[in-house]
């Protein structure tokens, strides 16, 4: 068993940094958050490497709609970072509803780089039923 102290703070600038570069879909430094071989399982979807949850999110966000992330809420409890926020999605087709599914992530920092991402679960949705 592990216990850890958590407090919720102030989303940190790494984690800000790194919603907007989806939101701009500029998909640039705000990924340097992640250690070169993070993992990422979000969702169905399983990803292996920074350059890889890279590429992955930027064709998911090019299937046709824009995204804006608001935090909620942050917590930090130092090897592990939780984010609870809701992801406002716009399709490009005007015609198709914008929705506003809840999110929730944990951040595993890197024991070596502890100010880097390891291992990064997220939950979204669902967008429709």
């Amino acid at each position: 068993m592990t216990t850890l102290t958590i407090n919720k703070t102030a989303p940190p600038e790494w984690l800000l940094a790194f919603w907007k570069e989806i939101d701009d879909k500029t998909f640039g430094k705000g990924f340097d958050c992640f250690v070169e071989d993070a993992t990422c399982r979000l969702g169905v979807a399983e990803w292996n490497g920074r350059e890889t949850i890279r590429e992955s999110l930027r064709a998911f966000i090019d299937t046709g709609f824009t995204a804006h992330h608001d935090v909620v809420e942050y917590w930090d409890g130092g090897s592990i970072k939780i984010f609870r926020g809701i992801v406002t999605m716009k399709p490009d087709d005007s015609s198709k509803p914008t929705v506003k599914p809840v999110m929730t992530h944990f951040f595993y920092m890197d024991e070596a780089e502890p100010s880097k991402v390891r291992s990064w679960i997220g939950s979204v949705g669902p967008v429709q039923f």
